[in-house]
């Protein structure tokens, strides 16, 4: 065979190769079908991007309308409330007259003591009003600090309930008998709650309304937004008991490096009574000038105004409010 014809059949051969590579696919419709299926794979993806897009949309929308509810449904509390999350089992009567007489048995003994009416006058209103209500407050906020020290470990129960295959409404039962006060009173009423047929979204923002935290208003938000929208109510509990140790330690950490400026604002709105009082012990006629004459006793007033105004400033300068 002569070279001619060789080389003749190679190049025969070659543009049959590449007619086939580049041809083939055109007329068997392969070039088609690739298309077709890369089209249909990006009209998938568009498609699972979308409803991404729409379900993420939708949950935001969800907590966006929790936290609208939970916001709105914050308004003052009345008097009957703040009795109950002080954890007192009185009426509104019986704290009444036991502001009553509060207030008597102190403007008797400052009478007695000082034989002035306007002071037993003055001494009277503080033990009716504010007395009962600094009292009420003190342990209001004592109990719900306690609450907020408990209420993470409860959140932990109910998590590792749900894991395990419990029932919510199972797991709330479980806090209600095995966790200490004041977190165990609250689920116990929300478990009541459920068997007079409220649903465990009304349980719970009625639990928010009565421990009104920011503790608890993300807890009815995930509940709600669970009941609602589901999703991994474990994953989510476990998330916001992690926040809710965390904001434990940053308030302990700010309570630790405000600790000297409290102290120092102590020391300074004490001294001047500690003065006073050495002052009444050593030199008592010298001192006794300001509560036996007008001028005395005007200088006493606005000498308290004063110092009232600098306390509160202080105490607004070292609050921290979380």
């Amino acid at each position: 065979m002569s070279p001619k014809l060789i080389g003749a059949m190679f190049v025969v051969l070659s543009a049959g190769g590449l007619m086939y590579a580049f041809v083939y696919p055109y007329l068997s419709g392969d070039i088609k079908a690739q298309k077709r299926q890369a089209a249909l794979t990006s009209a998938s993806t568009t498609r699972q991007g979308a409803r991404t897009n729409v379900d993420q949309a939708k949950r935001r929308k969800a907590i966006t309308d929790s936290l609208g509810e939970v916001e709105g449904k914050k308004k003052q509390i009345d008097l009957e409330q703040r009795i109950q999350q002080a954890g007192l089992d009185i009426s509104k009567t019986t704290y009444f007259i036991a502001s009553a007489a509060c207030g008597i048995v102190l403007s008797a003994a400052v009478f007695l003591t000082i034989m002035n009416v306007l002071a037993a006058a003055g001494a009277f209103l503080v033990g009716v009003v504010g007395l009962p209500s600094w009292t009420l407050n003190y342990l209001r906020d004592r109990r719900i600090k306690k609450f907020i020290a408990e209420f993470p470990g409860a959140i932990d129960v109910i998590v590792r309930g749900v894991k395990a295959g419990l029932p919510l409404g199972d797991c709330f039962r479980v806090v209600a008998t095995e966790t200490a006060e004041p977190v165990r009173g609250e689920f116990v009423k929300i478990v009541e709650g459920q068997s007079i047929g409220m649903t465990m979204g009304e349980a719970v923002d009625r639990f928010a309304s009565r421990v009104p935290v920011s503790e608890v208003a993300f807890f009815s938000i995930v509940i709600n937004m669970q009941q609602k929208a589901g999703g991994n109510l474990s994953e989510s509990l476990s998330n916001l008991s992690g926040v809710l140790r965390d904001r434990r330690k940053m308030k302990d950490k700010v309570k630790a490096i405000s600790a000297e400026a409290k102290a120092s604002a102590g020391i300074i709105g004490s001294l001047p009574f500690c003065v006073a009082g050495v002052v009444y012990f050593t030199n008592q006629d010298y001192i006794m000038l300001l509560f036996t004459t007008t001028t005395g006793n005007m200088i006493v007033a606005g000498s308290l105004v004063w110092m009232s105004i600098g306390v509160f400033m202080m105490r607004q300068m070292i609050n921290f409010d979380f």
